[in-house]
């Protein structure tokens, strides 16, 4: 049975009984009672939103490092949001965007930049655009362009590259094409009960002035960025530090994790945005990581496990939407110039100044190398590689010492006290694994300094950062934010007294233990260059590695149908009729879901009908209700299930699931295909 697209409308969202939080900003984007109208603030905000959901079937899944976590279907769609902010006074501006991926790698950045300067020449460039991840550990990997993050998805995977870059870029031109006088409000706030220290024994090494700004070894701060126009609140940014892990690394779904959900939350459920119809929607928001690095959601300190792991996600993010809307009635307007300061720096060959190591002695970085600690993973949100443990690993250290690679005195001094497992600086020599020339970027919005890091720095890292860039540009150290996830990937930062201890965060500090104090010459750098208006060389930009890149794993080959069906045939029904909270459940002969991406699309819908007739999507496959499973039947046949979890509040009716689907032929030729089920009813 077939069904016609229907046209796309903007819909009512079911919600997944996710009335939580809605006392607090449902009516969030109504004007303040007798509220002024908007002010010329001599700011003009544009917002954007796109879907940038790479591949969702036979592709290694990015975060945990583990080889058998290959995605089989899609929960929630991953999304890019884009906020471009202008002086109107001295024509400077910057783009922020926040992207529900795993990691911003160089290849990605690169290639953004590449459009970006296509579509608007030298408007946009390296020195003024931001681009930050999410960290979800439930999204594609295979978009990196250096070896070492392609290794547990065989290779580099085009389509997902092409996904996350087009999205970003839609994103970007959205938020171009949406510049009108605003005003922004920056607030912070205070969040806990929804992180923990997951390497206490690395973080209480650190001096005491440090630990005593965190007494709970948690960074509880909350910031949020608002945009209004006409007194209604149109898009917001949140700043909060904790890791995507609330997803276990036994889920084969792709996920947006907790950050993914309170954004959807507050963009689709609070405010209705229907992201299939909305080019310009109402409302947009995102939540952005800042000093995540040893902040994990799960407070028993234990891997999460699935399927318990969804209700998790959801209520990290819930958590972190409910300390953002909070903020919603306070905060300071912000004024002031936008600017915005870039250096690519060399972190394998850093002369570190005695004023930024601490012990009034000159340092140097190195080239990369892998401890055996960041084999293990973190113990706490997932481990990698079975046999490796965080700390000490003398059997793996011998080995390495002894088999694997001398180490130069040079990089044994630079690196102690980690013992170096895997000297991926040397293999850089012959193929590009990891990245070594990084971009390090200063951002300022009026009265807030984003510090844009390529990694996942820990909380106490950010705050010696942090310090750096408050002391000199003179502002209040609230106002200056790490920005995590940043234009590339290095992995960790931590302070020198945590990489002495060798923990999952210490043994994957890949330039040594003076990275940090380097780094802090650089922000100090930047930050004096803001300050005074000067300029400053870019530095070492980061070669185009993209004609290196290896592509491992085959694409489809063909679909086929099973014996006496064809493709959208509904092999298992829904029952006739349901209740709010039971979940319908229909199964498909399908088709490789890798020969069209949907990107902007959905390969499902859940559709109710019309006194008239006619069928109206009210739920597809980026909502939270919903799922999509895909398994491989046999060599080339496909089974695909759909399920919803009707929600409470659900209308009662006549519904029916949809499944579109594309087949490829032996020939290469992709043919679209809708499957759909029998009506049934809730009640």
């Amino acid at each position: 049975m077939s069904a016609e697209r229907p046209v796309r409308s903007r819909r009512t969202v079911l919600r997944a009984g996710a009335l939580t939080g809605l006392g607090l900003a449902g009516a969030q984007l109504a004007a303040p009672a007798g509220a002024a109208p908007a002010r010329d603030t001599g700011y003009l905000v544009g917002r954007g939103l796109a879907d940038a959901t790479g591949e969702v079937a036979e592709v290694g899944m990015m975060g945990y490092g583990r080889f058998d976590q290959q995605a089989a279907g899609l929960h929630t769609r991953l999304r890019a949001r884009a906020f471009v902010v202008v002086d109107e006074a001295s024509g400077r501006r910057v783009m922020l965007i926040v992207a529900d991926s795993p990691m911003i790698f160089g290849s990605v950045h690169q290639a953004v930049l590449r459009r970006l300067a296509e579509a608007y020449g030298d408007l946009y460039t390296a020195r003024n655009v931001l681009i930050t991840a999410t960290h979800t550990h439930s999204g594609p990997g295979g978009y990196s362009h250096h070896l070492l993050y392609n290794t547990t998805t065989f290779g580099f995977h085009r389509k997902t590259f092409e996904a996350v870059a087009d999205g970003i870029l839609e994103a970007a031109r959205r938020a171009h094409d949406d510049l009108a006088p605003s005003e922004l409000v920056l607030s912070h706030g205070t969040l806990t009960g929804a992180s923990v220290n997951r390497s206490r024994s690395a973080f209480d090494r650190n001096p005491k002035a440090d630990r005593d700004h965190f007494p709970d070894a948690v960074d509880p701060h909350t910031t949020l960025l608002r945009v209004d126009r006409a007194g209604r609140t149109v898009g917001a940014v949140n700043w909060f530090p904790v890791h995507s892990t609330s997803m276990s690394g036994d889920n084969r779904l792709i996920s947006a994790d907790n950050k993914g959900y309170a954004a959807y939350h507050w963009e689709r459920e609070v405010n209705e945005v229907d992201y299939l119809s909305d080019g310009s929607p109402a409302f947009v928001s995102a939540f952005a990581q800042t000093n995540s690095g040893d902040m994990s959601p799960n407070l028993d300190l234990r891997p999460p496990t699935t399927p318990e792991d969804f209700a998790h996600t959801r209520a990290s993010g819930l958590l972190q939407y409910e300390a953002a809307a909070a903020q919603l009635g306070r905060g300071e307007r912000l004024s002031g110039p936008v600017d915005s300061r870039l250096v690519y720096v060399d972190l394998s060959d850093v002369t570190v100044r005695p004023e930024f190591t601490g012990d009034g002695r000159t340092h140097r970085t190195s080239k990369p190398c892998v401890g055996a600690s960041m084999a293990a993973g973190s113990m706490e949100d997932g481990p990698a590689f079975p046999g490796f443990e965080e700390g000490e690993n003398p059997f793996w250290d011998a080995i390495s010492d002894s088999v694997i690679y001398t180490v130069s005195p040079e990089l044994k001094q630079a690196q102690a006290p980690k013992d170096v497992f895997v000297p991926i600086g040397e293999m850089n020599r012959v193929y590009p694994w990891v990245q070594e020339r990084v971009p390090v970027m200063l951002v300022r919005i009026g009265g807030l300094y984003l510090i844009g890091i390529p990694g996942e720095v820990t909380v106490c890292a950010g705050l010696r950062l942090r310090r750096t860039v408050a002391g000199i540009v003179g502002a209040d150290l609230d106002d200056v934010l790490v920005a995590g996830y940043a234009n590339a990937y290095f992995h960790y930062l931590t302070t020198p007294e945590e990489y002495d201890a060798q923990q999952y965060e210490g043994g994957s500090t890949l330039f040594g233990r003076w990275q940090l104090p380097a780094l802090q010459q650089t922000a100090a750098a930047l930050a004096t260059a803001l300050r005074d208006g000067t300029e400053l060389p870019l530095g070492p930009e980061a070669p185009d590695i993209s004609g290196k890149a290896l592509s491992l794993q085959p694409g489809v080959v063909l679909d086929a149908p099973p014996a006496f069906r064809k493709f959208g045939d509904v092999l298992v029904p829904p029952r006739e009729n349901y209740r709010a909270g039971e979940r319908v459940e229909a199964v498909f002969a399908g088709a490789h879901p890798g020969n069209d991406l949907h990107r902007g699309g959905t390969y499902l819908e859940v559709q109710l009908r019309k006194a008239d007739g006619t069928w109206h999507t009210v739920a597809d496959d980026g909502d939270w209700p919903t799922r999509f499973h895909w398994k491989r039947d046999g060599v080339a046949a496909s089974q695909v299930t759909l399920t919803w979890d009707v929600p409470q509040g659900t209308p009662a009716g006549t519904y029916r699931l949809v499944y579109h689907g594309d087949a490829r032929s032996l020939t290469g030729t992709i043919t679209p295909f809708t499957g759909t089920t029998p009506a049934f009813t809730v009640r």
